[in-house]
């Protein structure tokens, strides 16, 4: 079980709750891409529930789907903490967003308005 963080925020953009599927990959490995999904998602970056521990640095390359875009948003992004929740079996993977377009930002941004005003 995770502990709550109680400290004083620190992220620069909102989070919001939301179980949206992503598919990842290593970068530059041509492995197998894995699915999974989120457990919230800000302009900056997301927590993704991932199968397997992800050293710090990592690259992930995305697909994203959200709910009010029928087109993926293809991204890259870095892992910035892999914590172990169930053993050998499930892992919260932080991630950073390296870079996203200006048309998928506002798509991120709606859907976080959107569950952030869902709450």
């Amino acid at each position: 079980m995770t502990k709550e963080y109680t400290g004083p925020e620190k992220r620069k953009f909102p989070r919001a709750n939301g179980r949206f599927i992503v598919s990842y990959r290593v970068i530059p490995n041509n492995s197998n891409a894995d699915i999974s999904q989120t457990k919230n998602l800000s302009l900056g970056g997301m927590l993704l529930t991932t199968n397997c521990q992800f050293p710090v640095g990592t690259n992930l390359a995305l697909e994203i789907r959200l709910p009010f875009d029928p087109d993926p948003i293809m991204t890259i992004a870095k892992v910035l903490e892999s914590s172990e929740i169930t053993r050998g079996v499930i892992y919260d993977t932080r991630l950073a967003f390296l870079a996203v377009d200006e048309k998928h930002r506002k798509v991120i941004g709606e859907t976080i308005g959107y569950y952030l005003k869902k709450g």
